[in-house]
């Protein structure tokens, strides 16, 4: 066989890897521009022309147009880490691109793929390890590193910084430490209004109607997971004497529920889902504020806030003395007619705060939520797992130990060591790139100071391109987010260096066509 036969032979083997790789390159490169302090931002068009614009890596790889199957793993690796964390996408998008990129070169060079994965498995563990090593804890709430974790997450917006670190004091460390809790829910952004962290909840619901009052002190809630409406009777059933006969009975029913809620002196009732017109008359006249299709995650809140159990619309069939058992407890309730909002205030359950984040148009609302989620995000995750230099520098130094893990390491697995070392590279040359400055030169200053001075904190300065401690910069990241960042980018790797063939899944045969018969598409029913 012939050279050229042999280089076929050798690409139609790798196609499947080749194709995969290429995927997941395009994916990274799509975002990389948007890291670090000089990143820019990526705009987003759907087919009916409503724009996007955003930096946040999350939001441009859910939103972006793609189907290569490959592609996706990834996508999905980064929405899982924005779930669990809540930031560090973009880094765990770049290091898994670079180790997967770095994983094909030592395949095509000869290297066996089980060795490259054995590998990077034996770097990932190394890196949590290093990375553990370094963690810095946050002294208490009012360690100033909180504030630095939020401005670097917050995309160095000042009042978003200033806004989420406020709220996060009043809120307390035991509640940021409930891992139940995410800090990021708590966030609400609204076009004209003023930053505000708010003492309360914010409901972003209008009253049902007008008539209702605008303000109630010494507030007692009801809230109700379910329709408040009589129950219904099917329309053959409304035929009979017998059917229209429970109906009128049901109606009755429900006034008599209704009475009940007015007798208990409840003034605020919440519901999931529809509130009838007779319902809502009952209820305006009897001076209560109702909102319907509440979302659960509020309803959840409100709970949580004020005491209240959230009951059926079944429960109002029970006892007075019953139902008193289901009946929260707040100080206050009064409605934001400008933000046409429902603020409850004092709640007798457990302290909460809301963070309202302003912006001058609906144009950037949904950029100023997001940044500002992020931020809740991060420093929650600070204040649980610690902190660890950021701007690529705590990259570094755990390159740098894979450097000398490596020198130990015997067989082709060093290969795959290799192919995380490159990964962790990737985020600081991207950074000092995205700065205007020549990544290799400035990754080697790094690595070189970094071993000079035996300081793993040290990094690049992207307003002036010179080597600076990052801690003293304030340049400070969760620990979280690189732990996870790592194990996201190794399990990426992993699945697609693993695979070596791609199939076309044979779709289910329609009725009268036999399998290999021509589909209307043109394509055979057996081709891959």
């Amino acid at each position: 066989m012939s050279i050229k036969e042999n280089t076929q032979e050798v690409d139609e083997r790798l196609a499947a890897l080749i194709t995969n790789a290429n995927a997941i390159r395009a994916v990274a490169t799509a975002v990389e521009g948007t890291i670090g302090p000089k990143g820019l931002d990526i705009m987003l068009v759907d087919r009916f022309g409503e724009v996007t614009i955003t930096n946040d890596g999350v939001t441009i790889l859910k939103q972006m147009d793609v189907n290569h199957p490959a592609a996706k793993i990834l996508i999905n690796i980064a929405k899982a880490q924005q779930e669990e964390v809540g930031d560090g996408t973009t880094t765990a998008t770049l290091m898994a691109g670079a180790m997967v990129s770095e994983g094909v070169t030592q395949i095509l060079k000869g290297v066996p793929v089980a060795r490259v994965i054995e590998g990077i498995k034996i770097a990932i563990n190394k890196a949590q390890e290093v990375l553990s090593s370094n963690i810095i804890p946050v002294q208490g709430m009012d360690d100033p590193n909180l504030k630095n974790v939020a401005l670097i997450a917050g995309r160095e917006n000042q009042d978003i910084a200033d806004l989420v670190t406020d709220a996060a004091k009043l809120i307390g460390e035991e509640k940021l430490k409930d891992k139940n809790f995410k800090f990021r829910d708590i966030i609400i952004s609204r076009a004209g209004a003023e930053n505000e962290v708010f003492l309360g909840l914010i409901i972003d619901k209008e009253k049902l109607n007008k008539q209702m009052p605008e303000e109630l002190t010494d507030v007692k809630v009801l809230l109700i997971d379910d329709s408040l409406e009589p129950e219904e009777v099917a329309p053959e059933a409304l035929r009979t004497e017998a059917g229209f006969a429970r109906y009128l009975a049901m109606k009755e029913e429900f006034k008599e529920n209704l009475k009940k809620i007015i007798e208990l002196g409840v003034n605020l009732v919440l519901v999931d889902k529809n509130i009838n017109d007779e319902a809502e008359e009952i209820l305006t006249d009897a001076g209560i504020i109702a909102l319907d299709r509440v979302s659960r995650k509020d309803m959840e809140r409100v709970s949580e806030h004020t005491g209240a159990r959230i009951m059926k619309k079944l429960g109002l069939k029970k006892p007075l003395e019953e139902i008193k058992d289901y009946i929260g407890r707040a100080d206050r309730v009064y409605e934001d007619e400008k933000l046409k909002q429902i603020r409850i205030v004092g709640g007798r359950g457990t302290p909460m705060a809301t963070v309202l984040v302003g912006a001058a148009t609906d144009e950037i609302v949904g950029e100023r939520e997001r940044i500002a989620k992020d931020a809740a995000s991060s420093l929650q995750a600070a204040v649980l797992y610690g902190m660890v230099p950021g701007g690529g520098a705590i990259e570094i130094a755990i390159a740098r130990e894979l450097e000398k893990e490596r020198a130990k390491t015997k067989g082709m697995a060093a290969y795959g060591i290799d192919c995380v070392i490159s990964a962790l590279k990737k985020p600081l040359a991207q950074i000092v790139y995205n700065a205007g400055y020549n990544p290799l030169e400035k990754v080697e200053e790094a690595i070189y100071t970094q071993s000079e001075r035996n300081l793993n904190t040290i990094g690049i300065n992207c307003e002036n391109g010179e080597v600076a401690d990052m801690v003293e910069l304030g340049v400070i990241d969760p620990a979280q987010v690189k732990s996870y960042a790592l194990k996201a980018a190794g399990e990426v790797s992993e699945a697609i260096l693993r695979i070596n063939t791609i199939i076309k899944k044979r779709d289910n045969v329609p009725v009268g066509q036999s399998a290999g018969q021509e589909s209307p598409m043109g394509m055979s029913e057996m081709d891959f």
